[in-house]
């Protein structure tokens, strides 16, 4: 699919008296890879379900590509979100889960195959494609929920903590963590990542801006706060400041 610049522009989001998000200012451009790092409740989430139309903005403008998209409805933005808990349908093999969004738009079934198999060679999941999820661990699980939302090459990939039921340091993370790169550069899309702890990163960080604990900017920091990391730019923070 075709790449989709994404800005954010003094967005903001209230719950009540809460705020979530705080004049938010940020721009993605094509092909860059952001991370939202940060503490359970500063925002990472709610910015994330507003990119994909799941949440109002209370204030400012939200535009993929050349639209502003305050108003369109989330199957009409060109998404495809991944959520911590996979939500894999149980009966349906690895190659039915990745191919059920192609299935539904009446693709055909030779294509639904060659780009199953494709998405699957690159993710590590080529010998587990008959299985069921729960005949899968944690890591490949989230590797098929993975696959089911490259598959339709979407515009914009949004990932709500990725890692969230992988222990951080074992095999099956760094299997995750690779699957991920891999999407990044041979699928040549975006991706948005939202995690809480600081070593959930995958290098490099190249830029950075932060989020702070009532959603609005403050400098990155280490342990708390959130880090922008980006693939190769092609261009700066555009009408927001960094």
């Amino acid at each position: 699919g075709s790449m989709a610049r994404v800005v954010l522009d003094h967005v903001t989001k209230r719950f009540g008296a809460v705020t979530a998000v705080n004049d938010l200012c940020l721009e993605v451009v094509d092909r860059e890879f952001l991370v939202l790092l940060g503490p359970s409740g500063c925002g990472k989430s709610t910015a994330l379900r507003m990119i994909a139309g799941l949440e109002d903005p209370t204030d400012g403008r939200i535009a993929i590509g050349d639209r502003v998209v305050n108003d369109v409805e989330p199957k009409d933005r060109d998404i495809a979100m991944v959520f911590q808990s996979y939500a894999l349908y149980p009966h349906l093999s690895v190659e039915e889960n990745i191919g059920f969004s192609l299935s539904l738009r009446g693709t055909p079934p030779s294509e639904i195959k060659a780009r199953v198999g494709a998405v699957a060679e690159t993710l590590g999941l080529t010998g587990l494609l008959e299985r069921r999820p729960a005949a899968l661990s944690g890591g490949q699980r989230q590797r098929v929920a993975l696959g089911r939302a490259i598959v339709r090459q979407p515009s914009v990939f949004l990932f709500d903590e990725p890692f969230g039921a992988v222990d951080e340091i074992t095999r099956e993370r760094l299997a995750l963590e690779e699957a991920v790169r891999k999407v990044e550069s041979e699928a040549a899309q975006r991706a948005r990542t939202a995690s809480h702890g600081a070593g959930y990163v995958f290098p490099p960080a190249e830029a950075g801006t932060a989020v702070d604990g009532a959603g609005g900017q403050s400098p990155p920091a280490r342990d708390a706060g959130a880090v922008l990391a980006s693939g190769p730019r092609a261009g700066g923070g555009g009408g927001c400041e960094r």
